[in-house]
């Protein structure tokens, strides 16, 4: 029999803080609504819906912000998610930079930093990592203390069995077995650390070209070429975190590359990464190479190419359409995936011109027939979705009205 002084499921607490939570979820995906309109959307009554925003309101979780245009009285009340709850941070790491960002509650990012990170400084991630942190929580008015969590998203990812970053060489400082523990001594908040290429993932899901899909591969091309894997509406990350590091795929078209793990490079990087779009541009004949890092050199060759209608431009978008339909054949002939995302600045370049070659390419090459859409997200989505899943623990714990 249940009793009414614990948190057994169905008891009065329980239920409240599910139509709490309801009624929450339901402020952040609409904005402000009347008590009228919440009693409508969660099905209870008027009294309920008073008294769950009165209790909401003490626990200073929403906030009256005005009044329905034309209605007077308290039913024309608006109520809001109190901006100020909480807030969350978030870090997208590469060997030349850590950008930061903190958001609050509602996930409106109120302030942002950048620190540049050159050279090869084995000593000094958590340094950089609290510059970029306190500067951004500045940004925001905010210090590192009023922070309730962090995502950080790096190349690779950290080894759970062992708390080491893997399968990212290039980035400088961030492979001590310490290092882990010496960030954690330096935040005070919880720090959960994530593959940046699955991050972007997650801001497609919730933000982009992947809301609603269960099943999808997102194929991203920037300074590395990786995967993101979500089956069954979660991350797949594999027993070491490595799943998606498609980069050490061997492909046809590619040379067989052996010890992939201690050159950080082989299979299909060297065949449809952004280092080997100069290198077909040189073999097609093309000498006027725009300058600059590889990545911006392949995305600018890319997006000349997308339009071009002829001669070795043409061409050069072929071979690169024929080369990232390639190593996707193996992935969804193996995954079978709804949907594939296409994202990262190299690829995004080419456009939607570049997408209908590769999904041509694609029907050629694999049995499979997933849907091939570019990303949806264009400014900054490592950054975006290491905030959407910083956001969503934050909001599970601070949104939790049962304790």
């Amino acid at each position: 029999m249940a009793t009414t002084g614990g948190n057994t499921p169905g008891t009065p607490r329980v239920l409240r803080a599910m139509n709490d939570r309801a009624a929450l979820d339901l402020l952040l995906e609409h904005g402000p609504l009347s008590r009228t309109r919440i009693g409508k959307l969660t099905g209870l009554s008027k009294p309920t819906a008073s008294q769950l925003l009165a209790r909401l309101e003490a626990a200073g979780l929403v906030v009256a912000t005005g009044t329905t245009e034309g209605r007077p009285g308290p039913n024309a009340q608006l109520y809001a998610v109190d901006a100020r709850a909480a807030h969350a941070a978030a870090l997208d790491v590469t060997p030349q930079r850590i950008r930061a960002a903190v958001a609050d509650i509602t996930g409106t990012t109120v302030g942002e930093f950048e620190v540049d990170t050159p050279g090869r400084r084995a000593d000094g991630a958590v340094r950089q990592v609290t510059e970029a942190l306190d500067g951004a929580a500045k940004a925001a008015g905010l210090t590192r203390a009023d922070l309730h969590r962090v995502v950080i998203g790096t190349p690779g990812a950290f080894d759970p069995n062992t708390g080491r970053l893997r399968y990212a060489s290039h980035l400088p400082g961030w492979h001590s077995a310490t290092l882990l523990d010496e960030l954690a001594a330096a935040l005070p908040m919880p720090v959960e650390y994530e593959n940046d290429v699955n991050l972007v993932a997650v801001a497609e899901q919730r933000l982009g070209a992947a809301r609603g899909h269960d099943d999808f591969v997102l194929l991203w091309n920037q300074e590395g070429l990786g995967a993101a894997l979500v089956l069954g509406g979660r991350l797949h990350r594999g027993f070491t975190g490595g799943a998606g590091e498609v980069g050490f795929l061997p492909v046809p078209g590619a040379q067989l590359a052996r010890g992939v793990a201690r050159t950080g490079s082989g299979g299909f990087q060297e065949l449809a990464g952004a280092q080997a779009v100069p290198q077909l541009a040189r073999d097609l004949g093309i000498r006027d190479l725009p300058g600059g890092a590889h990545q911006d050199v392949a995305a600018e060759l890319v997006a000349r190419a997308s339009r071009t209608t002829s001669g070795p431009y043409q061409r050069l978008l072929d071979a690169y359409a024929t080369g990232l339909a390639t190593g996707l054949a193996s992935l969804v002939s193996v995954l079978d995936p709804e949907l594939v995302v296409l994202s990262g600045e190299v690829i995004t370049a080419g456009g939607e011109v570049l997408r209908e070659r590769v999904q041509a390419e694609l029907a050629e090459l694999a049995a499979a027939r997933p849907r091939l859409v570019l990303g949806g997200v264009p400014r900054h989505p490592v950054l975006r979705g290491a905030l959407e899943s910083a956001l969503a623990t934050t909001r599970d714990e601070v949104f939790d009205t049962s304790r």
